[in-house]
């Protein structure tokens, strides 16, 4: 870590990298790296709107949007896109771009938004709701005990990691790296077969 200095809060988002790869966390939270494709320039202009503090009221409730959310337990901070206030409970909606993946790092995000609203209200979210642009489909996320688990792990994971101070390999996961906005700059492929060869 820059300064060898842990961060007091860790940014949610960043959850949701290092939950991808740890790999990627380190390239674009320790060194800061971004790669702007088409893809995650669509990401950026559809948070914008999702991004405008504010809230609405209709016949099931009210919803605020860009709901800033922290955990002093996990030391994890960041914007909630959405909360629903619904039968009154608080349901976490966030927005992503693509569809519902094989992988939980969406599932985290939302996991430890839920987390931090539960700190500061004392209520119990039962489960959110993850918004897919790609089908316009909203996906139910219930916060089970694995899940918080899980979420919990992340977050100790990352702040070893910032500890350790040492960037991690690379996946050898064909399908995340090649969904991911970063493999030109991580170059996985390249970067194993190196390590290969110089264990031989």
């Amino acid at each position: 870590m820059i300064d060898d200095v842990l961060p007091d809060y860790l940014p949610l988002s960043f959850l949701n990298q290092f939950a991808y790869c740890p790999r990627r966390f380190w390239l674009m939270y320790v060194q800061g790296e971004m790669e702007i494709n088409a893809p995650v320039l669509e990401g950026q202009i559809r948070h914008e709107r999702a991004h405008t503090p504010g809230k609405q009221m209709d016949e099931q409730g009210r919803t605020l949007r860009s709901v800033h959310v922290w955990s002093d337990r996990l030391r994890v901070s960041g914007i909630a896109d959405f909360v629903e206030e619904r039968g009154g409970g608080l349901i976490p909606v966030e927005h992503k771009r693509g569809k519902m993946g094989k992988w939980l790092n969406d599932h985290i995000q939302l996991c430890a938004q839920a987390l931090c609203l539960e700190e500061r209200t004392s209520e119990t979210i039962e489960y959110g709701e993850i918004f897919y642009w790609s089908n316009r489909r909203r996906e139910r996320v219930v916060f089970d005990e694995a899940l918080r688990a899980k979420t919990a792990e992340v977050v100790q994971l990352v702040f070893t990691l910032l500890l350790d101070a040492h960037m991690p390999q690379p996946l050898d996961h064909a399908a995340k790296c090649r969904d991911c906005s970063l493999e030109p700059i991580c170059l996985p492929r390249e970067t194993l077969l190196l390590m290969r060869e110089e264990s031989v």
